[in-house]
């Protein structure tokens, strides 16, 4: 079919205006690439429910800027920012590996410059009732991997062995691990790690009638106190798990590992699937000055205890009791949180632009950062006896010879 002049006009009025709107777009995304955000602070969430208290509240619009960042989990591919960029968030996808693979990928994104931002991990927990109650809200010093253990059968343990799990490369649960990977302690800023207590406990903390009724159970054991009272701020630590555990064996074996790889110094109170996870892709990264590793703030709220009360089967704890805990916590994310965000961006200029200088040792079990603060923890403190490579490491079988920890002017 043959065309009129007028057809021809019209279809080349079109095919430029087509050119130039492509050329337009393709402008823009350039642009758009070319502009870096610099967050003060980065939310990390671990899934869905826990992202979504950040999302329509009054006072930030995380979702004025959404970038989706190549390496990110398939259920939560984009990165969020308010318009001028200063708060940003994401949702790693749970376990340790969608955690370390995540924040990969975003400490090596060129959308994003993270060498001043301040991370606030902000997820749900299991609690010790020992130290905490459903709806508290816990600050930690320490991220402990307490699951890298060896592991029998409970069946098939020692009669004088509490439980199936023992210290890598030693042989009883009150030895020191003899076989270091090096994720399995981190330890994070504790001047910061008060700030952020002081301004969480200006929130009023969310609480119901179906966590009051089912933490008063607890009150039947002293040793319990904490878990049979109202939701508070406290400071104290947690342990990281893929395994879902619960029952009094494994909590109280976790708890006891908290204390040794910690040196006493470390007290279990959380139970989270991420953390160190986390914590060794941003170790990495500040390895590389990508990030600083002195502003990593790490908090957990509890949806639920790890153990039973007295007198209740730890698999009712766990599959059928209302424990009620579940949205209290994920409130208690935004209403803590909110306040430590709020301090963050009110000091900025006065304090936090320039960082907090810590005065603890900050960073893993391997002291790869450096610096002049040596480690308070780990087999270079323990009974002044450093670990050596056993057989097996000489065998250059599965387990790795510890680095020794450098010697500092």
């Amino acid at each position: 079919m043959r065309a009129s002049s007028s057809s021809v006009v019209a279809a080349s009025v079109l095919l430029s205006t087509a050119s130039a709107s492509l050329v337009s777009a393709k402008l823009h995304q350039e642009r758009s690439l070319e502009y870096v955000i610099k967050p003060k602070v980065f939310i990390i969430d671990m899934f869905g429910p826990e992202g979504d208290v950040w999302y329509g509240i009054p006072e930030f619009d995380l979702l004025a800027i959404n970038i989706t960042v190549p390496g990110f989990s398939p259920l939560y591919p984009d990165a969020h920012c308010t318009a001028n960029g200063d708060i940003c968030q994401l949702i790693t996808g749970e376990s340790e590996i969608n955690a370390a693979t995540t924040i990969a990928s975003l400490v090596r994104y060129p959308r994003f410059d993270l060498t001043t931002t301040y991370f606030m991990i902000a997820g749900i927990a299991g609690v010790n009732p020992e130290h905490a109650t459903l709806g508290s809200v816990a600050f930690a010093r320490y991220a402990v991997q307490v699951a890298l253990q060896y592991e029998f059968s409970q069946f098939e343990i020692p009669t004088n062995y509490t439980s199936g799990y023992i210290p890598q490369g030693s042989l009883s649960p009150q030895e020191y691990p003899q076989s270091i990977y090096g994720t399995e302690v981190f330890e994070f800023n504790q001047n910061l790690q008060k700030m952020a207590v002081a301004f969480a406990r200006k929130a009023a903390l969310n609480d119901s009638s179906d966590p009051v009724i089912y933490r008063a159970n607890y009150a039947a054991s002293s040793a319990y106190a904490a878990g049979a009272a109202a939701p508070s701020v406290v400071e104290c630590d947690v342990a990281t798990s893929d395994v879902y555990f619960s029952g009094n064996i494994l909590s109280t074996a976790f708890g006891n590992y908290t204390t040794l790889v910690t040196n006493g110094s470390g007290v279990y109170c959380m139970t989270a699937q991420e953390d160190n996870g986390t914590g060794e892709a941003l170790l990495r990264a500040a390895i590389q000055k990508l990030v600083d590793f002195s502003r990593i703030i790490l908090m957990r709220t509890a949806s639920d205890f790890d153990r039973p009360y007295p007198g209740e089967a730890a698999t009712t704890n766990l599959f059928f009791a209302n424990q009620g805990g579940f949205e209290p916590a994920l409130q208690n994310i935004y209403l803590a949180g909110r306040e430590v965000i709020a301090g963050i961006m009110d000091g900025w200029n006065s304090t936090f632009a320039a960082g907090v200088n810590a005065t603890n040792y900050v960073g893993d079990i391997f002291d790869t950062l450096g610096g002049h603060i040596a480690p308070d923890f780990g087999p270079y403190t323990f009974n002044n006896n450093p670990v050596v490579p056993t057989k097996r490491d000489v065998m250059r079988r599965r387990s790795v010879p510890v680095k020794m920890r450098r010697d500092t002017a």
